[in-house]
């Protein structure tokens, strides 16, 4: 049986995931080494570095040995492009000028006010339909994603796209829309396929 995981944030409990879906929080800075988690069956939730299976995604990655500066190892690690990660660190691509996002949200358990104007005191919005919004904001998609939370209820959700750095972040969709999208947004596009198809729809 696969092993799974609910994590526990501001006394609600969220989950089960997956161990894929563990590391993929990580890598959005969705999940700390000090975020309470507990395996399927416990009841006392603890930190997730004191987690067997979870612990080395919190582990420091050291140089290796191997490869002295200048080596043709690691001028081939230089020069081999950077793959397309959904949610890697705030700090990839992020320059502190202003990025846009698009927002939508689907509140169902909550007044729209609070979200509303915690979206509009992080930058320029404007609501185009009753629960989207553009917004200017030099914040990153984390920060962004983090704010709104703090407004939404038990089975609110919410979807975030940084239009200028290929970004996408989410909350409450549970575990399949989770993984689906996840999978979807780090997919390369096919150009080539798109175009074919294009060409045989003209």
């Amino acid at each position: 049986m696969t092993e799974t995981w609910t994590i526990s944030v501001g006394g609600r409990v969220y989950g089960p995931y997956s161990l894929e879906q563990m590391q993929g929080f990580h890598a959005e800075n969705r999940l700390a080494d000090h975020s309470l988690v507990a395996r399927a069956g416990e009841e006392q939730f603890h930190p997730a570095s004191e987690d067997a299976a979870l612990a080395p995604m919190f582990q420091p990655v050291s140089p290796t040995a191997d490869a002295a500066p200048g080596t043709a190892a690691e001028t081939a690690a230089e020069a081999a492009p950077t793959p397309h990660r959904f949610g890697r660190s705030d700090s990839d691509s992020q320059t502190g000028e202003p990025a846009h996002f698009v927002i939508v949200a689907d509140m169902k358990s909550r007044s729209i006010t609070g979200i509303e104007e915690e979206i509009f005191s992080l930058g320029e919005a404007h609501r185009f339909m009753p629960q989207a919004w553009v917004l200017r904001s030099s914040a990153t998609i984390n920060t962004i994603r983090n704010a709104l939370v703090q407004k939404l209820g038990k089975i609110d959700t919410l979807f975030i796209v940084d239009a200028a750095h290929d970004k996408a972040a989410w909350f409450n969709f549970g575990p399949e829309s989770d993984t689906r999208i996840r999978k979807m947004w780090t997919r390369p596009v096919d150009f080539q396929g798109v175009e074919k198809r294009a060409a045989r729809r003209a």
